[in-house]
């Protein structure tokens, strides 16, 4: 129950966030990525707040033996940057571009019940739906791990490249 509380407190933060900078407003979405017209800085202003709040309280939390509603902190395995990584990263920037919306805000803006977000959203999931079945067949087609078995390994299991800053300790050999 305490996760679940967790989970939705973060998200009401960070919805009451996005309305109150504005930023479930497409315009203003759309007016920060408008670098060669009348180019709207407050995005700039939003996410230099939020990286601020987590580089300052990040090395406070990480001083904790445990976090505050888990039994452990999560162990994210490395990766390295492919061409699924860039493509997907592309994917939603040209999604985010054109739409005006990224997921947090569109879903936050659903409340708006402006007609671009009704038919934002059910795209967005369509195209999570779409992207989950490629990677599930072409994972079985090629015999590979399933997304779902790969987040399970290890960190010291997935292979990391030298000098992405990625490398773990004990690829380093140093504890």
């Amino acid at each position: 129950m305490r996760p679940l509380l967790s989970a939705f407190l973060s998200g009401l933060l960070f919805a009451l966030g996005l309305g109150l900078s504005g930023m479930t407003d497409p315009a203003n979405v759309l007016g920060f990525l408008d670098l060669a017209g009348e180019w709207d800085f407050r995005l700039a202003f939003v996410m230099g707040g939020a990286i601020a709040v987590h580089a300052a309280l990040r090395p406070l939390i990480q001083k904790r033996e445990r976090p505050l509603f888990a039994a452990k902190f999560p162990s994210f395995p490395v990766s390295r940057v492919d061409s699924k990584l860039l493509v997907g990263a592309g994917l939603f920037g040209v999604g985010w571009g054109l739409g005006g919306y990224c997921p947090g805000p569109a879903l936050t803006a659903l409340s708006s019940g402006a007609p671009q977000v009704l038919v934002f959203v059910p795209a967005m999931f369509a195209g999570m739906f779409l992207a989950q079945l490629f990677q599930t067949r072409r994972s079985a087609s090629a015999g590979a791990t399933s997304p779902d078995t790969m987040s399970s390994r290890s960190p010291e299991s997935v292979p990391t490249p030298t000098g992405w800053g990625l490398e773990t300790q004990a690829d380093r050999g140093t504890e």
